[in-house]
């Protein structure tokens, strides 16, 4: 068994040497910018997950430093993102009370086993596993994912305060219940900071709107104490860096956990790699896929020892590291790096932030993750891949976040199975001959369909031009000997046509090349 090579287990080394004194100073200056996006993001997913919100900024240290030494992608940048973050308050919610000391472990225990998850994966090399959640599993859970946490946010924009729900559902009737106890004044500066922040982005595009507005509400906040004074503000916490702790591995709680693991662990996986894809296409670099799964599973496996919660890919912070001219991972060191700093030295600034300003910046993050042109898109191409995002969106609605991607998965599988049943069959009549071309493969779940076709067959020749089929399993090789035999026994004849010398090799296995009843022709 061959070892492996030092660059195989610190991959960072095939790059690390290139660097130079101008292209360190270039991603200092681009880990600068990814920081000012990903401080109010990390806050904002940090409460979306129901941990404090130094919590978030933890996820965005540790994790990130690892995935970006360790992984393929030059320009990938993780760390907590909104979907995984509601999809680990749905989880853990019901068995702690979410900011707790026991809620906080459960999320770190649970991002462990998504981690460990992760990195088997990439191990075995499984890591084209994850393309079994098609895009419009993910299109759909996306979509869902922004309504749920709109919906989570409603109570701190409208000052309300009511105990979180598990489905977007019941939060709908919860709040319905409540409206009556808005506070107008919370309610104005919401409005206030969402104001602010599309005036930034219309104003200055590339401006880092989030950061803006949520400066201006907590001024506001603070030169109207007597109007605004009553406003929750976000918990304030002690300035350090991410803390050791010690996961506590309870069989129990693994075992409760496990099923939404496995769940991260897929979605944070599938969003990571469809984004590493799209910048290593707009780059011309060659993306490593076993390699980045392995280096997600490792920053999942490490972070949740220094109180990092589940890192993922985020779209918003990679696609500005491309457009910034990143030119190494180290950009995304950087970033991490200046987000302990300011961990360290500005946590003092952060208890000062009013919930409601977060809850609009949060809404705007909703927005964001609204694809209407992908929705337009996948309904013009495939109405199937449309109805499975349609159910997943449902799915997400109704059910709780990790089960609503399992069933969008198993709605995928339900109408690719459903299409690969069904192979296009193309008929020709010559004489006594009938002539089917089969386009697709022979295993089990098409054998019943391929087996009426052939006995609705009159010709005494029934030939299948094999030439499009690149394999057949058990089921389908016993259909086609049964088949053969019946043919024969009316004094008619199975043929098969052009076919690949493995589909031969596979037919003739089962008795024999002279007892096989199939006959080939070239």
């Amino acid at each position: 068994m061959r070892r492996p090579s030092l660059q195989s287990l610190l991959p960072f080394l095939r790059w690390l040497p290139t660097t130079s004194r101008k292209t360190l100073g270039n991603d200092a200056l681009v880990g600068l910018t990814g920081a000012i996006l990903a401080l109010p993001q990390s806050i904002a997913y940090a409460l979306i997950a129901g941990l404090p919100p130094e919590y978030g900024l933890y996820a965005a240290i540790v994790p990130v430093i690892i995935a970006s030494l360790w992984g393929s992608s030059w320009h990938l940048i993780c760390g907590p993102t909104a979907a995984i973050s509601i999809v680990l308050f749905t989880s853990v919610s019901p068995l702690a009370k979410p900011g707790s000391d026991d809620f906080v472990a459960l999320i770190l225990l649970l991002s462990f086993i998504a981690g460990l998850f992760q990195w088997l994966l990439g191990l075995m090399r499984f890591g084209a596993l994850v393309n079994f959640v098609s895009h419009s599993v993910v299109l759909g859970f996306t979509l869902g994912a922004a309504v749920v946490i709109a919906l989570g946010q409603l109570p701190n924009l409208l000052g309300i305060d009511i105990p979180s729900q598990k489905t977007a559902l019941s939060t709908v009737v919860n709040i319905s219940q409540h409206l009556g106890e808005s506070d107008w004044r919370s309610i104005g500066l919401a409005t206030f900071t969402l104001a602010v922040s599309l005036l930034c982005k219309q104003l200055w595009p590339r401006s880092p709107a989030l950061l803006i507005s949520l400066v201006a509400g907590s001024l506001a906040v603070a030169a109207l104490p007597q109007l605004l004074g009553h406003v929750t503000l976000v918990s304030p916490f002690e300035g350090k860096l991410p803390p050791l702790v010690w996961l506590d591995f309870d069989l129990e709680n693994v075992l409760q956990l496990l099923p939404a693991a496995i769940a991260c662990g897929m979605l944070g996986l599938v969003t990571s790699l469809s984004i590493a894809r799209s910048l290593a296409t707009k780059s011309q670099q060659f993306l490593d896929a076993n390699q980045e799964v392995r280096a997600q599973g490792l920053s999942n496996i490490i972070g949740p020892w220094f109180s990092g919660s589940l890192s993922a890919g985020s779209f918003t912070r990679s696609a500005l590291n491309l457009q910034a001219g990143a030119r190494s991972p180290l950009a995304g060191v950087f970033s991490a790096i200046l987000v302990a700093l300011f961990a360290l030295f500005g946590a003092q600034l952060i208890e000062h932030i009013p919930l409601p300003c977060m809850a609009a910046g949060i809404l705007l993050i909703c927005w964001g993750l609204l694809d209407i042109a992908g929705v337009k898109a996948l309904y013009r191409v495939s109405r199937s891949e449309f109805l499975v995002m349609l159910l997943t969106l449902t799915a997400t609605l109704v059910m709780e976040l990790q089960t609503a991607i399992y069933a969008g998965v198993l709605a995928s599988l339900f109408f690719y199975l459903k299409r690969t049943s069904q192979p296009r069959v193309k008929f020709w009549q010559d004489g006594d001959e009938e002539l089917l071309r089969v386009e697709g493969s022979i295993f089990f779940g098409a054998c019943h369909y391929l087996q009426q076709i052939i006995q609705r067959s009159r010709g005494e020749r029934v030939i299948i031009d094999a030439h499009h089929v690149n394999f057949i399993d058990y089921a389908g090789i016993e259909m086609l000997h049964q088949e053969a035999r019946r043919l024969r026994g009316q004094k008619r004849s199975l043929i098969l046509r052009r076919a690949r010398p493995q589909v031969i090799e596979e037919i003739q296995k089962l008795q024999g090349a002279e007892q096989c009843p199939v006959i080939f022709e070239d």
